[in-house]
């Protein structure tokens, strides 16, 4: 017996065969019986044995699920190699982080979000206020605009929120004056950043944060958010980039039709795919996250005396489903449907599962497209989620 080979047992060759499924259930014992018996027949690895993972190769090698740096300059990326759908929601401390908590934010007093603008009365939502009326409001991914090879793609994670709906306090305890709606939050620091620059706000128009189901979240993973992660309260847009969700929200102001884009927005204009800087809010699209996928780990395995491998990775993004996903090893081959894949739902995201046989060693970039022309897909479409890796036996 080659050292190191463990024999998993049935039950976990089982489980990680429903990787492709797109299942999301909290507990694998809810699967009917035969489901189970179904994914058991076609699970390929079945009999075989794992004999360990492949690097992806030419990316950086910070640490994963650790905080590195501070304020501006801190970083959190989360390790997405060890995701399962029965573990879909990333553990609140190691949920990615692109900005901590400044030293100078104060929460010993009682939390004051701020309404004005456009000569109105100043008005306050108090913290309390907002804890009555939160509710669950279910799965959402975050994936920071900055999210690239050089972060290992771990700016990216999905929490359980509690919030209140923006469109819920738009309509009832503040009254609007125009449909443009900047968010702001705390963002004074001891220390000039050496990544990014001051200010943390964003503007919406009112349609965009009701049709999106922004919310003003409290709580996260069944716990009050966390310092780093916005409290006592941040703002969530599911579906956006997270350079939209304003965390230590302490400020809602009605703007006007013309009103330029704000520093955060001219920041992350690139990164959202703007057409240049846009100098007016109003000319700023939808920080909307295109349809996405990438593997997030290659498996070794030694299947009836051969080696063989399987490719797992996460779907997210976009507003269609997607019925086919394809994948390819190398510029020169073709795209070939994945194997086991389905989605149900665009966010958070879906889980998906290729077997794979190197015709020979050597260097692989994987890369995935979405079969349907009518999916957005500008960063996939750009090999932004390419990933190598070096197969050293067949």
């Amino acid at each position: 017996m080659i050292e190191g080979l463990v024999k998993p047992a049935r039950r976990e060759f089982l489980r990680v065969s429903l990787l492709g499924g797109g299942i999301l259930l909290p507990g694998f014992d809810k699967l009917s019986a035969f489901a189970r018996l179904q994914s058991e027949r076609d699970n390929p690895f079945r009999d075989g044995k794992q004999l360990g993972t492949l690097e992806f190769k030419g990316e950086s090698q910070a640490a994963l699920d650790t905080t590195i740096g501070a304020g501006l300059d801190a970083r959190l990326f989360s390790d997405l190699s060890t995701l399962s759908p029965e573990q879909s929601i990333t553990p609140t401390e190691k949920f990615y982080v692109r900005t901590t908590a400044s030293e100078l934010l104060d929460l010993s007093k009682p939390w004051m979000i701020s309404v004005s603008g456009l000569g109105q009365e100043p008005a306050y939502l108090a913290l309390d206020e907002l804890r009555k009326s939160a509710k669950p409001m279910g799965m959402h991914l975050m994936e920071c605009s900055g999210n690239t090879r050089a972060t290992r793609f771990g700016l990216l994670s999905v929490g359980d929120w509690i919030g209140v709906p923006i469109s819920d306090l738009l309509t009832t305890r503040i009254k609007p004056r125009t449909d443009r709606v900047m968010v702001s939050g705390f963002d004074q620091y001891p220390m000039k950043s050496a990544t990014s620059i001051p200010g943390a706000d964003w503007v919406f128009t009112a349609t965009q944060l009701k049709a999106s189901k922004a919310f003003l979240a409290t709580d996260m993973n069944g716990q009050p958010l966390s310092r780093d992660h916005g409290a006592p309260v941040r703002l969530v847009v599911p579906g956006w980039y997270g350079c939209t969700c304003i965390k230590w929200v302490n400020a809602i102001t009605f703007v006007e039709e013309s009103f330029s884009a704000t520093s955060q927005m001219q920041e992350f204009a690139a990164r959202t795919h703007q057409q240049g800087i846009p100098k007016l809010a109003r000319d700023y699209r939808p920080a909307i996250i295109d349809q996405a996928a990438m593997p997030i780990r290659v498996e070794k395995w030694l299947v009836d005396g051969r080696i063989k491998y399987r490719v797992v990775g996460i779907l997210w993004g976009g507003s269609r489903l997607v019925k086919a996903l394809e994948i390819r090893f190398n510029p020169e081959e073709d795209y070939v449907r994945v194997d086991h894949f389905s989605q149900t739902a665009n966010d958070p995201w879906s889980f998906w599962s290729h077997t794979w046989t190197p015709k020979t060693a050597g260097a692989y970039m994987i890369r995935l497209r979405v079969a349907d022309p009518l999916v957005e897909t500008k960063r996939l479409d750009s090999g932004h989620y390419v990933r190598s890796v070096e197969v050293t036996e067949i």
